[in-house]
């Protein structure tokens, strides 16, 4: 069968390249056709778009490519007409994944969304677009069973892949000696907010930190932020290394922060984003306030295992201040890591990647 996959950014890249696996174990003549990443491009296939030409969060930085964008979706919708899949598979991505599904809707094409908008957080009039547009949804999160059962959407829940991708990697430890890990997110803008305090954490704390760069960056987007710092260190493609030998972590919100669960890495998560984009995202967003949580690992427990620093509360003095609760409270640290046992175990066992690969294949024969 012939699959057309867009994923967005480099969480949708990792999920995407393991589903791909998955498809290729389950079908081995699969001809698969992809706008994704380098992960999906390893695991094989045709690459169509690489997401690192085109990826946008928040509302300003929405409206600064909003002409690139429209070209992007234009040209996706062109591709995907001359191509003729037998399924296209949205991976996240909303803003833009959303206009392909009422495309494909509407031109006959059978659409699987793998990793569902969080409408649980914001926009549920998502819901209504998601149940008439889309065959059936692959969602990843156990709080999300009750919730679209609720909304009387079509899903599949077969686990979560990150499980996977977290035990199969073979670890190495980056550098030698204690540090702290900063994962200071994929996006510019969201690195230009992070990097600035964490360098100031670095230089109060006197401690040797250890920099994730992202997948889609370069050392241009963080040597300007480190300067002439030798206790900071920047190394690509060693993000699991680096969470795994970590004395703790200071996370950008995303799917870093779950990976910092299933690995083990005490951590704290930072999020600030512009004024504007702020006071949007006070109005529309309606996570689970009992506990004011906007990680996942957070929402998967139902309560705070560890602390996040949002906006006007991520500064160097709160980051300090935790980060060194990490390292000298022990029991505070134990009960982070018992936590994240249980997270873990609500996320499902092994293998989530390719059964939902087998699960798709099964929808498309019937």
């Amino acid at each position: 069968m012939k699959y057309y996959i867009i994923a967005g950014e480099a969480s949708g890249d990792l999920h995407g390249g393991n589903l791909i696996k998955g498809l290729r174990a389950e079908d081995p003549g699969a001809e698969i056709r992809f706008w994704g990443g380098d992960l999906m491009a390893a695991a094989g296939g045709d690459l169509v778009h690489h997401y690192k030409e085109g990826a946008v969060m928040g509302v300003t930085d929405v409206l600064a490519k909003a002409g690139k964008l429209m070209k992007n979706i234009g040209f996706c919708k062109d591709d995907i007409s001359s191509w003729g899949p037998d399924v296209v598979i949205l991976i996240d991505y909303p803003g833009f994944n959303m206009r392909i599904a009422e495309f494909c809707h509407k031109a006959g094409i059978k659409v699987f969304y793998y990793i569902a908008p969080k409408t649980w957080a914001s926009r549920e009039g998502r819901n209504r677009k998601l149940k008439e547009w889309v065959d059936r949804m692959f969602i990843v999160f156990p709080f999300e069973i009750p919730y679209f059962t609720e909304k009387g959407i079509p899903f599949t829940y077969k686990g979560n892949p990150l499980v996977d991708a977290v035990d199969s990697h073979e670890y190495e430890r980056p550098v030698e000696g204690p540090y702290i890990a900063v994962l200071a997110g994929s996006r510019k803008g969201e690195i230009s907010r992070m990097m600035p305090v964490c360098m100031q954490v670095a230089d109060r704390l006197g401690c040797q930190v250890v920099i994730a760069g992202a997948p889609a960056r370069s050392e241009d987007d963080y040597r300007g932020y480190i300067g002439s710092r030798d206790n900071v260190h920047l190394l690509f493609g060693r993000t699991y290394d680096i969470l795994r030998f970590a004395g703790s972590a200071i996370i950008n919100s995303g799917t870093a922060s779950l990976e910092a669960v299933l690995i083990g890495t005490p951590q704290v998560v930072c999020w600030s984003t512009s004024g504007i984009t702020y006071l949007v995202a006070k109005h529309i967003l309606h996570v689970d306030r009992r506990i004011k949580a906007i990680s996942l690992g957070n929402l998967c427990l139902g309560r705070l295992a560890f602390k996040e620093l949002i906006q006007g509360d991520f500064t160097v003095e709160n980051v300090c201040a935790e980060v060194r609760r990490l390292s000298e409270d022990e029991a505070y640290r134990n009960r982070m890591l018992a936590d994240y046992t249980e997270i873990r175990n609500l996320l499902g066992g092994t293998g989530a990647s390719r059964a939902v690969a087998r699960a798709m294949i099964e929808e498309l024969r019937k």
